[in-house]
């Protein structure tokens, strides 16, 4: 794929932004979903979710939903998430508008990452609710300059911060209930 990207936009500027920005729009969107898909990816490897047996001795509430959902949920989010980055890099709105709602982007999408590992791999439910707390305003601040550039891009982000509220709803009771 890079030899082919590499021929479109020229092998000397591969990953110049300009190079990316004379990517076809469906490159693009590859781009922006996968780059979504992978962070998720990426953030469980190094978080070990699958070998935690810690997580399996703690108290949950009862309204606990069934492990294979959040595989499930998270890919759909990652998903919408990608499409609605790739939304604003293609609209047609300022330079500094999309660069400063693709910067809140990033910082969520980083905050996002690291959720995983701060609760799972280092089992620290306090800090991972500090970080998901920060991860919820930062998808506020995300959804609020997204929407001015493209709402469609907003709207997409919808099903995430319902689902991010959720997961802080779910972290605040699991630290509470093994504190």
């Amino acid at each position: 794929m890079l030899q082919f990207a590499g021929s479109i936009v020229g092998q000397e500027q591969l990953f110049s932004m300009e190079a990316l920005n004379k990517l076809p729009a469906v490159w693009k969107l590859i781009l922006c979903i996968l780059l979504c898909e992978a962070t998720g990816f990426v953030s469980s490897l190094f978080s070990e979710v699958r070998t935690n047996v810690w997580f399996e001795f703690l108290d949950k509430p009862d309204w606990f939903p069934p492990y294979f959902l959040f595989g499930l949920v998270w890919s759909v989010l990652y998903m919408l998430m990608g499409i609605s980055l790739w939304l604003v890099w293609r609209s047609q709105k300022e330079r500094e508008e999309k660069t400063a709602a693709i910067q809140f982007f990033f910082i969520q999408l980083l905050l996002n990452f690291w959720w995983s590992i701060i609760f799972f791999r280092f089992q620290s439910t306090f800090f991972a609710l500090v970080d998901i707390v920060l991860l919820l305003l930062c998808i506020v601040l995300t959804m609020q300059a997204f929407f001015k550039i493209s709402r469609s891009a907003g709207y997409l982000l919808i099903p995430y911060i319902l689902w991010v509220g959720f997961a802080t709803a779910l972290n605040m009771n699991i630290w509470i209930l093994n504190k």
